[in-house]
């Protein structure tokens, strides 16, 4: 039973993460995310599943890789857009 609750959280948590990854990636529009809130949840994601390998909990294991892989394209995105406007900047001294 535990397990089962566990799969059910963890496929809703992820499931929230899909809409925001699938607008900013057919958008490119990332100006109200904060960088360094991304930078700091992909890598509490990424030892929440570091954490669920070693216990050995499947569905910390399944709602972490799939939230970090979902995370770190949100990020990945976030960050191209934060360096290239960095960029426009320089070039507009």
């Amino acid at each position: 039973m535990a397990d089962f609750l566990g799969l059910v959280a963890a496929c809703l948590t992820t499931a929230s993460f899909v809409p925001q990854a699938i607008l900013v990636l057919r958008t490119r529009n990332t100006d109200g995310l904060s960088l360094y809130m991304y930078l700091l949840f992909t890598t509490g994601v990424a030892f929440w599943l570091v954490y669920g390998v070693l216990i050995e909990s499947l569905p910390i294991i399944i709602a972490n890789l799939i939230t970090v892989v979902l995370a770190s394209m949100i990020l990945t995105v976030k960050l191209m857009n934060t360096m290239s406007a960095r960029r426009a900047i320089i070039r507009s001294r």
